[in-house]
């Protein structure tokens, strides 16, 4: 206190304008903490929301009403014509891939054999329709252990969708289309590889249905990682045969991995 007191007296300060100078130092110490804390706290919640939204979105683009109306005229038609089991197994699948979508909608994580089982459900389901138009495989790699891998919901289909629909289905043969879906893990990156043979297209009108379930699902991956700090990414590219021509289409998602379930949540 001598020391202050000396110091007040030489710069000639009275005391309350010490104590005055100090009080607004402290209130507005308290008012910057306070105000980091409320920015912080705005922009998690503006995450979230944004998270939300684009989950929301992402159901409504597996809703796709095509889709459920196709998969249930191919039922019929197998009950009308080919036979009534076959079609209860379909019917069986449909509506066995509607209640996971439903029940995943509003998860921001599920075990990798949760999705790849609603994948296996809709690849199944789209055969249905388009016969021996094309075959699919998937493999997971035995390092991969399914029930405690966790991923987005929704975020691989809209690729094996695009595959389909712009390059399989549309091959001149109408016939002998190949989807292969390989899952594995490099260190701590689960990468997941969509490969087919189909036909090179032009790039996507954004207002199409295919071209908005693709930016949701790449948004989707942007705002995750922005969230938990998780290095995400998806890469495309075409592929060639030995005397350079188009011979089909690859596309790479990435995931770094949580090390548990609740650490992601």
């Amino acid at each position: 206190m001598a020391f202050c007191s000396n110091i007040l007296n030489a710069v000639g300060w009275p005391y309350w304008v010490f104590f005055l100078l100090s009080l607004i130092v402290i209130c507005s110490v308290f008012y910057l903490r306070e105000r980091r804390i409320r920015q912080a706290s705005t922009k998690e919640i503006s995450r979230q929301q944004q998270l939300i939204h684009l989950e929301m979105h992402a159901f409504q683009a597996q809703m796709d009403p095509h889709f459920i109306f196709n998969s249930l005229n191919a039922i019929h038609h197998y009950i009308l014509t080919t036979s009534t089991d076959l079609a209860s197994l379909y019917l069986t699948r449909f509506a066995r891939l509607m209640r996971l979508l439903i029940r995943n909608c509003n998860k921001q994580w599920v075990n990798l054999e949760e999705d790849i089982e609603a994948l296996e459900l809709y690849l199944q389901l789209e055969q249905l329709r388009f016969g021996s138009q094309f075959d699919y495989k998937v493999d997971i790699a035995p390092e991969v252990f399914q029930q405690v891998t966790f991923i987005p919901p929704l975020i691989i289909q809209p690729y094996i969708q695009e595959a389909i629909w712009r390059r399989l289905l549309l091959r001149p043969a109408k016939s002998g289309g190949c989807l292969h879906i390989r899952i594995s893990r490099q260190h701590e990156m689960l990468h997941i590889r969509i490969e087919d043979n189909g036909i090179s297209q032009e790039p996507l009108s954004p207002e199409s249905h295919l071209a908005r379930g693709i930016n949701i699902a790449a948004a989707r991956l942007s705002a995750i990682n922005e969230r938990y700090n998780m290095s995400t990414g998806i890469t495309q590219q075409e592929l060639y045969n030995d005397l350079k021509q188009p011979s089909g289409h690859v596309v790479i998602i990435k995931m770094q991995q949580a090390a548990t379930r609740e650490s992601a949540m």
